[in-house]
């Protein structure tokens, strides 16, 4: 009743205190409030809004008592105020068509390149509708079994049954198949029915490492950002919608990668309803079984072994390094894949001597390639402190060594491999580091004042305090870009700014660090004074201030995951380095610490900064690179930034 009652537009007290009239009768709001334990004031109010609505009335007696409308009355009041909003709607259609034909100047001859943000489950579902609506040719996307369910709920389906063309369209879509949700997808197959092109496939790399998106004819996509922990708590998502061709092209390769190294779902549903492992791929459920298969396989090695592991594996790996130097001995290639954070960092360095070790933005596998020929998948135990031996626990692991399931997942190991950076932070950009290692950096003092009275005693005037929500990132563009790193900061400003700077790894009298190279914010409102030329003169950032429309520059945070893209080429030190189209995605993880900062620019502006920010996993998109993968190093959070000009400005 209460559900039905909030598709009507009543809120939840409301229909609460209606359900209680009709289940009690007449009653005075003093005896309701009694009843139902409310402040009194607080029920008056609820019934001025029912009386207002129509599903209450009040008695001409003093004092007054409340009776509930009849529910029949309520609907039927509800569907007709709808049908004549609809019938005004309709009547006004003509008339505002033609007075739009005539003031509109939404016609260019090219589509402009823009970002819309969707929140909310209708509303991005009516728009993936609307998608394949104007589908042309092909629609596809990477979606789980829930997200095509819901689709289904929200009428999406019946859109692609009412295309005009609806044969004609080729529909992809790759979605994790399991045990759990069979039965919702084998129903989804049958309303799918034989008049639509659908294909289907499992990805054998399941979907943790592929964003959730829809392409609509390489030419939009539709891109989920919100946390992957949305679907568990019944969280509403949140969704950017670009028409930005280099972006579009960069998620369809993503795509069309990830299509090559699936399995088609009948393979997989024949797979888990038979219980029949793929041939030549068995289950060792055995412990000691499990482990002197493995370790006699490492022992065989002749030429590589590929790792990748979730994060804590790395510190367990780095406590018994005696395999690796025995395999390092014998000249045998070992590559190591792991989340790389600062909890793990000396782990990952003291590997290192012995074996290369990158980064990706994430991973939930413990999965070992041996000379392409051999594959093992793991469960991780905590217990278990031995090194590459003993690291995981080898109760049910799957080992094969089908040729084209080894093949796909080495591969794929392969693409993450050469889409990531060498581990050594420390040697690249040491401040960083360090700014990380010292603790009387992190979780200073935090009061506010401190920061503006030390501004002032340094000869400051002309204070400027601004908020934001942040991200920054670390990126080691392609070699053959032959391009210096970069350093990139996100920010929405509390007021609707959003801006980007791009800093450059440059040599410098003081030696090698990040100089300002570009400042870019959109237009939607005036820009702050802290953006000036001014306060950037003396670094290239002071001749390069650029200012571009809302639509080419989006900065979006949803709980602890926020989106920067554009859609125009940034210039770097005039026309010596170009940054193309991109987007970055950072995601939170860990616990939260608190940092103070400050700086002086050579322009004399003195800026200082108090923030509340997690480490971050970072994903860097950019056709043009060709590349798509994680940043050396991310965070995200909250910032409170005070500038101050020098005493003579």
């Amino acid at each position: 009743m209460k559900n039905a009652l909030k598709s009507f537009g009543i809120a939840e007290k409301e229909a609460e205190v209606y359900i209680f009239l009709a289940k009690r009768g007449a009653l005075k709001s003093g005896e309701i409030a009694h009843q139902l334990k409310k402040n009194k004031g607080q029920v008056y109010r609820i019934l001025s809004n029912l009386k207002k609505k129509g599903l209450v009335e009040a008695t001409l007696e003093f004092p007054t008592r409340f009776t509930a409308v009849a529910l029949e009355k309520v609907i039927d009041s509800f569907l007709k105020s709808r049908r004549e909003e609809v019938a005004q709607v309709e009547k006004t259609k003509k008339d505002l068509l033609s007075d739009w034909e005539r003031i509109s100047k939404t016609q260019v001859k090219l589509p402009l390149e823009k970002f819309t943000v969707i929140e909310g489950n209708k509303k991005i579902y009516r728009k993936i509708a609307e998608m394949i609506e104007k589908t042309q040719n092909s629609l596809w996307g990477i979606l789980t079994v829930t997200d095509l369910a819901r689709a289904e709920q929200y009428g999406v389906i019946d859109s692609a049954y009412a295309h005009p063309t609806k044969s004609k369209i080729k529909y992809r879509f790759l979605t994790e198949l399991t045990k759990q949700n069979l039965k919702a997808t084998k129903l989804l197959k049958t309303k799918l029915k034989a008049e639509l092109n659908v294909k289907a496939r499992n990805p054998d790399l399941g979907l943790a490492l592929f964003p959730r998106m829809v392409i609509k004819d390489d030419k939009e996509i539709l891109f989920f950002i919100s946390p992957k922990k949305a679907q568990v708590t019944k969280k509403q998502e949140a969704c950017i919608l670009t028409n930005c061709m280099s972006l579009v092209q960069a998620f369809s390769s993503i795509f069309e990668a990830s299509w090559r190294n699936s399995t088609n779902i009948e393979e997989k549903i024949i797979e888990i309803e038979t219980g029949k492992p793929t041939p030549k791929t068995i289950v060792i459920r055995d412990v000691e079984t499990a482990k002197e298969k493995y370790s006699q396989t490492l022992r065989n090695a002749e030429k590589e072994i590929i790792l990748i592991t979730p994060t804590k594996d790395l510190s367990q790996l780095s406590k018994n390094t005696l395999p690796l130097k025995e395999l390092a001995k014998r000249k045998i290639t070992v590559k190591i894949i792991a989340p790389i954070t600062t909890k793990n960092l000396q782990a990952a360095e003291k590997l290192s001597k012995y074996c290369e070790v990158r980064h990706v933005a994430s991973s939930s596998l413990s999965t070992a390639v041996i000379d392409g020929k051999h594959l093992f998948q793991f469960r991780r135990s905590a217990s278990d402190q031995e090194g590459l031996i003993n690291d995981f626990s080898f109760k049910n692991s799957i080992y094969t060594t089908d040729p084209i399931f080894v093949e796909r997942t080495r591969n794929k190991f392969e693409e993450i491999w050469n889409s990531t950076y060498i581990s050594s932070i420390t040697k690249r950009h040491p401040q960083v580091m360090s700014q990380l290692s010292r603790q009387d950096n992190i979780i200073t003092h935090r009061d506010l004042k401190k920061l503006p009275k030390r501004l002032l005693s340094a000869g400051r005037r002309n204070l400027t305090l601004l908020s934001s929500i942040f991200g920054r990132i670390i990126i080691t563009p392609p070699s053959y870009l032959k391009m210096p790193d970069i350093r990139i900061m996100a920010h929405n400003f509390l007021g609707g700014v959003d801006l980007i700077r791009v800093d450059l790894w440059l040599e410098t009298p003081e030696g090698e660090k990040f100089v300002p190279a570009a400042i870019v914010l959109d237009a939607c409102l005036p820009a702050p004074a802290v953006i000036s030329e001014l306060k950037w003169a003396g670094t290239p950032a002071g001749q390069n201030v650029i200012t571009v429309k809302p639509e080419e520059l989006q900065v979006w945070s949803e709980g602890k995951t926020l989106f920067a893209g554009w859609t125009v080429p940034i210039p770097l030190l005039g026309a010596k380095y170009k940054l193309d189209p991109a987007c970055i995605l950072f995601e939170a993880f860990g616990d939260e610490r608190h940092a103070t900062i400050s700086e002086c620019l050579p322009s004399g502006f003195l800026q200082g900064w108090e923030e509340d920010e997690y480490e971050a996993f970072t994903t860097f998109i950019s056709t043009s690179w060709k590349y798509s993968g994680p940043g050396i190093y991310g965070t995200v959070g909250k910032m409170i930034f005070i500038d101050a000009a020098p005493e003579t400005g």
